[in-house]
């Protein structure tokens, strides 16, 4: 058994962060589920830009769709919408092994709505009827107003993946409104059984700022506390991740959700997202060999999923030294470091390079069309 199907056996699901038309149509993503254990597949614009601009695969499509009259956003969703489909046919016997559990692909709504909750649902109602299978979750990024929108969602019974996620705080807004539109639903006598949901908690990016932050307070700070500081580059993304794991074991508890549990809902499941290693210095697979759980998920980029595949080792890690995380969580004000606000400044900055990376897959999009139509 190779370490990523040790992994599932395990309990945890490794998810595919790529998409893209070759690897629905060559049978690379069947070939993926069978030897590499792959459950689900993410996805955003920036990857939608690599496949849609990196050859011809999408070329047919796109006269098609033109021809039927779609232009600019909705030229785009309907290159998104047929490949979300195709991953989704091929990830449903999965989905339906799993007792609904498993098997999903997630489509993002625009990220230019990120802050703006009635469009998001809007869009996030259109996707969900368009695409009309089981196993899809609708990508709704973590800003106050994706919460907001994401629990309307949710107690309309659709299935939501909660992305860009960097606060444990804002973690609990999230799980909490999970729990409060099964609460209502419940109340109003419908079924809580087969809503789904996964809450997406960034990893790489968190080491990526707060080991720039660490290192320059370490530079001027002395004795004792320049020692601390020293200690600590490479620490704070994983304990970042246990502090929100800590929460999302008292949220989840039987006495906060076990009439929803016995009403048939399931748990919001933790998906440990941005898990490739930025840091050379560090293991190429810290941030899934450091997060194993079952229950929860990781979402792995190729070089990092091979990379486990080739030489990771699989245990109960993410449950390990979570009072030390929390001590070193709770110690950062102390050392003058400001998680609110550098948990909000990679929020915003998510945000942003995802708008980006949409205006950019539309606008290449558009030169496309008018250079095959």
């Amino acid at each position: 058994m190779n370490p990523l199907k040790e992994l599932n056996h395990f309990g945890q699901s490794v998810w595919f962060d790529n998409i893209s038309r070759d690897l629905l149509t060559s049978g690379e993503l069947e070939r993926m589920i069978a030897e590499y254990a792959v459950t689900g597949i993410t996805s955003n614009p920036s990857i939608f830009e690599k496949a849609i601009s990196a050859g011809d695969d999408y070329d047919g499509d796109i006269r098609d769709f033109v021809s039927e009259g779609l232009d600019g956003p909705a030229l785009l969703t309907a290159l998104f919408v047929k490949d979300i489909k195709l991953a989704a046919e091929a990830l449903l016997p999965v989905y339906e092994k799993s007792n609904n559990r498993d098997g999903f692909v997630s489509i993002e709504v625009s990220p230019l709505l990120a802050r703006d909750a009635a469009g998001t649902i809007k869009e996030a109602r259109e996707l969900h009827s368009t695409i009309n299978m089981p196993n899809i979750l609708i990508k709704v990024p973590a800003t106050v107003e994706g919460v907001e929108a994401v629990e309307t969602l949710l107690y309309e019974g659709i299935n939501v993946n909660v992305t860009l996620l960097f606060s444990a705080d804002r973690y609990v807004d999230v799980a909490r409104a999970y729990v409060s539109a099964l609460e209502r639903r419940s109340r109003e006598g419908k079924s809580v059984k087969g809503i789904f949901s996964v809450a997406s908690f960034f990893v790489s990016r968190v080491d990526s700022l707060f080991d720039t932050v660490i290192e320059e307070l370490a530079g001027a700070a002395t004795g004792e506390e320049k020692e601390t500081l020293n200690s600590m580059p490479g620490k704070v993304a994983v304990a970042n991740a246990k502090l929100a794991y800590i929460k999302y074991l008292d949220m989840f508890s039987a006495d906060n959700f076990g009439a929803l549990n016995e009403a048939g809902a399931g748990v919001q499941k933790l998906l440990w997202a941005s898990t490739s290693t930025k840091n050379s210095s560090y293991s190429d697979i810290k941030y899934v060999e450091d997060l194993i759980e079952k229950e929860t998920i990781n979402t792995i980029p190729l070089n990092t999923l091979l990379a486990f595949k080739d030489h990771g080792t699989v245990g109960p890690t993410l449950a390990k030294g979570l009072a030390e995380a929390e001590s070193l969580m709770g110690s950062l004000t102390g050392l003058g470091i400001d998680y609110t606000a550098l948990t909000g400044r990679l929020e915003d900055e998510g945000v942003k390079a995802f708008a980006d990376s949409y205006k950019s897959l539309l606008a290449g999009v558009m030169a496309k069309k008018e250079s095959i139509t």
